[in-house]
């Protein structure tokens, strides 16, 4: 995309960053911690929340996002009404920010968490600003 200078090229990517993202009303959103085998769809991605992460494939208001080893593509299935929909995302030169393993099969985010990754940005090793316990305000 080039800038013309016009803020043409801005307006378009914050168009296009919009159109297919994950809402804030997205209320869960499940990390697969391992590597899949990106040969899968909707079947086998569907049997894998199933029977490999045992959570409910057909959750509304739920998405389940998959990585690859390389860690340069991202799917991510979830269940609309009366079917099931993929997406999918593949980096040309980067790789996504992924949580290292632990012993759960999947880790929950929140959907703006789960922007972010999408961005490049790796929420692990962002820390916020450390919480206040006031007790009185003089």
């Amino acid at each position: 995309m080039v800038d013309r200078g016009d803020g043409a090229s801005a307006a378009a990517f914050s168009v296009h960053a919009r159109m297919m993202r994950p809402g804030l009303a997205v209320k869960r959103v499940h990390l697969c911690q391992a590597p899949v085998d990106f040969r899968k769809s909707i079947n086998g991605l569907t049997l894998l929340v199933e029977q490999g992460l045992a959570l409910n494939p057909f959750a509304t208001e739920s998405l389940y996002v998959f990585v690859n080893r390389q860690r340069d593509k991202v799917k991510i299935l979830y269940w609309e009404r009366n079917g099931f929909c993929l997406w999918y995302k593949r980096l040309e030169s980067q790789r996504f920010h992924w949580p290292s393993q632990t012993t759960a099969e999947s880790v929950s985010v929140s959907a703006q968490e789960l922007n972010w990754l999408l961005d490049g940005f790796d929420i692990w090793r962002q820390s916020p600003h450390r919480e206040l316990q006031l007790g009185s305000c003089g």
